[in-house]
């Protein structure tokens, strides 16, 4: 019986309408043995500009409705910074309990990183971002705002539950076939000593259950240099919504650049969402010199979390074949456009 999913795509602002066509592009060459119906949504900066709304409820429902969904990227100038952010990403990922942000952090062969010491051995790791609590969740406020006197207050908010949950999902990540069984618990149990408290209480309970996988902690801190000097440390790491954030960026560093960087919000009984993690780079708009690498993982990865772990499986291999061709993962700076990158990827994950 042949499998067909909704498939959403949120094209987006800036460069995101020029790298989801490239990832749909590689969607068609591996669709073999399932039907997808891709539906379009008109989210972003031009429909906030043109209606003043960034997500109507109506469309959130919609979004309920999928499969999985595949953005590009938004964010635009012309729009005060946060509103998109909060208003339609971060309202999708609550509101549809996408409470995991999975970041695959892997070296491809031939890509120059700034560390070049770095082998593809050394970067190979996971980050399972806490993706609806923390510091994002939006608690707290302004006391005399815009006096010499004010005082504003943002609060870390982490329950038991939602530390729970992600804590037990990485624990299962560690646990797959091409992990290496180790979890390192990032934070800053020093100095949050009742956040960090609480996640390393919930990593030793649950850490019970799986005995065959190690437990490590890092300070996030501590984190940073080692993701430099010493990437191979980590297999798993599971961290909050903050730290996440931060270290995923400094982890796309190491493996190539934003251009290869790809993130999936997850939902793993509902919808999930999935995404190149850079932003939407409006300086590059419309000249084909985006690397779209980074949307054809999203693609991949969105794939494996629909169970398609073949046409996942030849994505994968079609990322790698492009760029062991490309001596330069910025499209464009060696003769490379983003079509021809796309088409590369193709050609690797062709039959």
């Amino acid at each position: 019986m042949t499998s067909a999913y909704s498939v959403g795509v949120i094209r987006g602002d800036g460069t995101g309408p020029e790298v989801v066509g490239e990832a749909l592009k590689v969607l068609e060459a591996v669709r073999e043995g399932f039907d997808v119906a891709l539906v379009e949504f008109d989210l972003g900066a031009e429909r906030y500009l043109r209606t003043g709304e960034a997500l109507p409820d109506g469309e959130l429902e919609r979004l309920r409705s999928m499969d999985a969904v595949l953005l590009g990227a938004v964010g635009d100038p012309r729009v005060r910074p946060g509103i998109l952010e909060r208003d339609l990403l971060l309202r999708i990922r609550f509101e549809l309990d996408q409470y995991v942000n999975l970041r695959p952090i892997v070296r491809y062969p031939g890509v120059e990183t700034l560390v070049p010491s770095h082998s593809e051995d050394d970067v190979n790791m996971v980050v399972v971002r806490e993706n609806s609590e923390g510091l994002y969740s939006g608690a707290g406020g302004f006391h005399r705002k815009g006096t010499p006197h004010e005082v504003a207050v943002q609060e870390s908010i982490n329950t038991r539950h939602g530390v729970g949950r992600i804590v037990r999902y990485a624990f299962e990540v560690a646990m797959r076939p091409d992990r290496r069984r180790k979890l390192t618990l990032v934070h800053k149990t020093n100095v949050l000593t009742f956040a960090g408290d609480l996640y390393q209480r919930v990593v030793d309970e649950v850490g019970l259950g799986f005995p065959d996988v190690e437990r490590d902690y890092v300070h996030v801190d501590a984190a940073c240099i080692y993701l430099l000097d010493q990437p191979s440390r980590f297999d798993v790491i599971v961290t909050d919504n903050m730290f996440g954030d931060i270290i995923t960026d400094l982890g796309a560093m190491i493996q190539g650049g934003m251009g290869i960087a790809a993130g999936g919000n997850i939902n793993p009984a509902g919808m999930s969402m999935f995404e190149p993690i850079g932003g939407t780079a409006p300086d590059h708009t419309g000249r084909g010199t985006i690397n779209p690498l980074a949307a054809i993982g999203a693609l991949q990865m969105m794939l494996a979390q629909l169970g398609e772990a073949e046409a996942a499986g030849r994505v994968s291999a079609g990322i790698r074949l492009a760029c062991s061709k490309l001596h330069s993962m910025r499209a464009g700076e060696m003769g490379f456009s983003t079509e021809e990158v796309g088409d590369l990827v193709v050609e690797g994950a062709s039959p």
